[in-house]
């Protein structure tokens, strides 16, 4: 599609920051309040980031993945790359909402690290069926994939300290 001809493609990619930046807002419904609660308390390791700096790296990360998802989208054609690509991103959106709701609104820190395991092969898988379709797209998830390989030893070290 080309986003020039129409406005429609500046919508998309609206659409497409909407969804993935919302999937993280709703998230931090169940995160926020925890922040001073319950995570406060919880034995940590040294590497463990300061809070304040969650927040941003989270935005920059789904406003990536919803640029790549975007340059997926523009260049779809229904062929079975296109679909395996966009079943796979809504499946890692999944999990990474469900990760929030399980370690912050359930604290069920092992419950957590699986689905944070999950989240990762989903991502590798999300590198690269969006790589065959967009190499720049493949590439804006290249971030995510490092912050949730370090949150998933962060997730880990946190289950080993608290067991």
């Amino acid at each position: 599609m080309n986003t020039k001809q129409s406005g429609f493609g500046y919508w998309a990619l609206l659409v497409s920051l909407l969804i993935t930046l919302s999937i993280g807002g709703v998230a931090s419904f169940f995160t926020i309040p925890q922040i001073s609660t319950w995570y406060v308390y919880l034995n940590k390791p040294a590497f463990n980031p300061p809070n304040w700096l969650f927040g941003p790296v989270w935005t920059l990360l789904y406003i990536m993945m919803a640029i790549a998802a975007f340059l997926v989208w523009q260049k779809r054609d229904g062929n079975i790359n296109y679909i395996k690509a966009r079943n796979i991103y809504l499946r890692q959106l999944l999990f990474n909402f469900s990760w929030s709701i399980v370690f912050f609104g359930m604290h069920q820190i092992l419950g957590a690290l699986l689905i944070i395991a999950l989240l990762l092969i989903s991502i590798v898988f999300n590198i690269v069926y969006f790589g065959k379709i967009s190499k720049v797209a493949a590439w804006l998830l290249v971030p995510y994939l490092l912050w949730v390989s370090f949150a998933s030893i962060l997730n880990f070290a946190i289950y080993i300290l608290n067991k």
